[in-house]
């Protein structure tokens, strides 16, 4: 890689060169022109002031170093394999009198070495702080490093040490292991201005050993009796922790040909009552044991089947004998409920008010008639048989008496207004 970067001079009969930029181990052209020149010889020299090209004559033998053109109004050479210590001011010297000269710096990019990361122990425990250490050497200018986790970044502490003209730069990254760690991929990327097509990068996988995790799934959420039902223990855990222990109420599972066990599962081919009871699902590895409990209470079969939410795919059609009003007012007849139409509950409520009410009105009626029937025959009444009844014999001599006794009557009469 290499790049140029314009040194003017005056116009005429002065030399014209530029900066140029090249990766170590690249090739770097130097170029010098002259806009008016008179046949005179151009020269190019080292920063050691050491004499190159003087025109289409080599003056050093170097093997890197070779003739690209030479004419009177320029002379360029290349120089291969460019390393650290060629890097400084290059001379184009024009002789006229006076010599007249211009200079264009070299510049050498330090490559940065593969980047090394350090401080991984695979297998790490759940718990441990650690600490990654990515470390590259040889940049110039001084590299850029990048910690990924997985494919997100994050971020790390620098540090930068010069070295003659490199630098070797290290970049650190602690962490608090958990079982989230385990298999994630940790990567250290190197940035440079010489990497711009292809970064150096360097990848570790962190392996985590932690205890086991266990919980239970079921597939029936209301198991009743006759039906089938699996458990699964799902353990979780580095190392494995396999095979899993069942029990169920604190001792072993009972020896029926409806419960097998396989591997994680435990199934009942049919249920019944005497399935009742806690399981427990047991795992362990080398770093400790967790266990998960299903208590499993198993329901009897539903006597009644719940009513069909599902509508009837063709409506039956009414009896044309019970039915009242148009076909257009019958829902069952148009295919469709009127929701604001009252149920049977709400038919039968409304009769028995109507009974109750008329009932109520009638016994008012009766208890008014019955009042005002005995306001107007108050008092005590005799006939007049029974006016001579109480000293006769018999009921002729109290008809005579009575009728003895009539003149008296109006004393005792009562009048009514």
């Amino acid at each position: 890689m290499a790049s140029k970067g314009k040194v003017r001079g005056v116009s005429g009969q002065y030399p014209l060169v530029q900066n140029v930029t090249v990766t170590e181990g690249g090739t770097a052209n130097m170029t010098c022109r002259v806009e008016y020149n008179d046949n005179t010889s151009l020269q190019w020299s080292n920063p050691a002031q050491q004499t190159l090209f003087f025109g289409d004559k080599k003056a050093l033998r170097d093997n890197r170093i070779e003739l690209v053109r030479a004419s009177w109004a320029e002379l360029t050479i290349s120089i291969s394999d460019v390393t650290l210590s060629d890097e400084g001011f290059y001379t184009c010297s024009l002789f006229t009198m006076p010599v007249r000269t211009a200079k264009a710096y070299l510049t050498v990019l330090g490559v940065p070495e593969k980047p090394e990361i350090n401080g991984l122990t695979n297998p790490a425990m759940e718990g441990d702080y650690i600490t990654l250490t990515c470390i590259t050497q040889g940049s110039k200018p001084a590299a850029d490093l990048r910690w990924f986790r997985n494919e997100k970044e994050v971020k790390g502490a620098k540090e930068v040490n010069a070295s003659g003209k490199t630098f070797t730069v290290w970049s650190s990254l602690q962490l608090h292991v958990d079982r989230n760690d385990d298999g994630v991929a940790y990567t250290c990327r190197v940035d440079h201005v010489a990497l711009a097509q292809a970064p150096q990068q360097a990848t570790e996988v962190l392996e985590v050993h932690y205890a086991p995790r266990v919980e239970i799934i079921k597939s029936n959420t209301v198991p009743q009796e006759g039906q089938y039902l699996k458990l699964e223990c799902v353990s979780r855990g580095n190392p494995s922790p396999d095979p899993v222990l069942w029990t169920k109420d604190g001792g072993e599972l009972p020896d029926l040909d409806r419960i097998i066990v396989e591997g994680r599962e435990l199934t009942f081919t049919s249920l019944n009552k005497t399935d009742n009871g806690t399981y427990r699902c047991e795992a362990s590895n080398h770093l400790g044991k967790n266990s998960a409990e299903y208590v499993l209470y198993v329901y009897d079969v539903p006597t009644t089947l719940p009513p069909s939410t599902t509508p009837p795919q063709h409506p039956i059609p009414p009896d044309p004998t019970v039915q009242l009003g148009t076909h257009a007012s019958d829902p069952t007849v148009t295919g469709s409920r009127d929701p604001n139409a009252l149920g049977q509950h709400g038919t039968d409520h409304a009769l028995i008010g109507g009974v109750v009410a008329v009932v109520v009105f009638v016994t008012l009626c009766l208890i008014i008639v019955l009042g005002r029937y005995l306001a107007r025959h108050k008092g005590t009444y005799l006939t007049n048989e029974a006016k001579g009844a109480d000293d006769a014999p018999d009921a002729d001599t109290a008809i005579i008496n009575a009728e003895g006794n009539h003149a008296h009557a109006e004393e005792k009469k009562e009048y009514f207004i």
